[in-house]
């Protein structure tokens, strides 16, 4: 009887420690991020990251940002006037940034518009586009501002400029 009970505890024993093991090994490898989180973006930025993906969804485009790998930060942008960015280096490809004074300052389809602004350049590869119709609206969410087309990006007009940005291409 005490040699079958030694092998069962022997077994036992090597599964807890196996069991301890992987969960070590895990905690050194991290876990896959979770929905609605984005590595390296501030959290802040989530939400309207999230929305893109939605957008994009919704007009049958496939957005993933976090295997983008696009980082994304509030912070003060010292050029005057300008409210976004997507810059590209070596250490950060896709680097979005929003500017802090215009950010605290914002409506939420303010925030979205720069934000999806920048997703544009970042995630999309679109350049700017200066096109408007007869009366100066800037039919693109696109514009780069230095032009005289007026924007017209409310509740009422999101859907045909969110169609115009993603399915321009």
């Amino acid at each position: 009887m005490t040699k079958k009970i030694i092998p069962i505890i022997y077994l036992l024993t090597i599964a807890f420690s196996l069991s301890d093991c992987r969960k070590d090994i895990s905690n050194l490898v991290g876990d896959e991020p979770t929905e609605g989180t984005y590595p390296n973006v501030n959290e802040a930025l989530w939400p309207f990251f999230m929305r893109f993906e939605n957008e994009a969804s919704l007009r049958n485009i496939s957005v993933d940002l976090r295997d983008a790998r696009i980082t994304g930060v509030i912070s003060d942008i010292p050029t005057n006037h300008v409210l976004g960015q997507c810059s590209y280096s070596s250490a950060e490809p896709k680097k979005l940034t929003i500017d802090l004074p215009f950010w605290n300052t914002s409506s939420d389809l303010g925030k979205e518009f720069v934000i999806f602004h920048e997703l544009g350049h970042c995630y999309l590869g679109r350049l700017h586009d200066e096109s408007k119709d007869s009366q100066g609206i800037c039919k693109s969410i696109m514009r780069s501002g230095l032009e005289d087309c007026r924007d017209n990006y409310t509740s009422l007009t999101r859907k045909k400029y969110l169609d115009e940005l993603f399915l321009e291409n």
